[in-house]
């Protein structure tokens, strides 16, 4: 599933794009607590390398995910996992919704998923669209943000949080890119939708139950609640639906 990509993930466009993923998954995965945590798909790419959680799995058809499985039938119990990030797993995949499924049946009451995926309504999408590219990501089958975000709240999760990024053109030279670096700032302002990649936060809810968190993981969760009140907080209200 992620082979190929992890390549064009070495280009100057993919490194482009996944130093500006890596820092979005940096700043929101620091602050969710548990005892376990699962990432599906890209296992050479850490993204819970800022979470905190003791136990920390990635998943994929090869090595070097740790291990080795189809992520349609995660081998997994129910109610297991605190956190489930999906970077670009849902894309590549001929059944979106049942992997969708899979990660809410592994995921715990309270516990949460953060997804990237590619934006059909951008440049990027234009060009998958408009190009004779059969290589990833452009063979990838794009997801519209407002169908994950259906599929999301069918399956039982509240969309808690999210927003686009990489708005500057998919150009394949990094000098140009550097010189289209004020779209970034720009595109956020003036054409919000448009961004090349969304992320999704959500948090999977049940009815009836009401989750004790232990003491230790309550301490932590106030002591890292306190400053992060002074940051920037992730707004959940997007200006328009991709």
């Amino acid at each position: 599933m992620s082979t190929t990509l992890a390549e064009w993930a070495a280009t100057p466009l993919g490194t482009y794009l996944f130093e500006r993923e890596q820092r979005y998954f940096d700043h929101t995965v620091a602050d969710i607590f548990g005892y376990y945590a699962l990432q599906v798909g890209l296992p050479d790419r850490d993204f819970l390398a800022q979470n905190r959680i003791p136990s920390r799995w990635t998943l994929d058809y090869d090595p070097p995910a740790t291990v080795i499985a189809d992520p349609h039938y995660l081998p997994f119990a129910e109610n297991t996992f605190d956190l489930v990030v999906l970077p670009h797993a849902l894309e590549f995949t001929d059944d979106p919704h049942l992997m969708l499924r899979e990660a809410y049946r592994v995921t715990r009451p309270e516990g949460q998923i953060v997804i990237a995926g590619f934006n059909p309504f951008s440049l990027y999408g234009a060009k998958r669209y408009f190009g004779r590219q059969q290589t990833p990501p452009w063979n990838g089958n794009f997801i519209a943000l407002y169908r994950v975000k259906d599929w999301l709240t069918l399956l039982g999760f509240d969309v808690i949080g999210g927003r686009l990024d990489a708005y500057a053109p998919p150009f394949a030279s990094q000098r140009w890119l550097e010189r289209c670096g004020f779209f970034e700032k720009a595109g956020d302002r003036w054409w919000p939708i448009g961004g090349g990649v969304y992320f999704l936060r959500a948090m999977k809810r049940v009815a009836g139950m009401r989750v004790i968190m232990p003491a230790r993981v309550r301490r932590e969760r106030r002591k890292a609640f306190a400053p992060a009140a002074r940051r920037e907080r992730e707004t959940v209200t997007f200006r328009g639906d991709a």
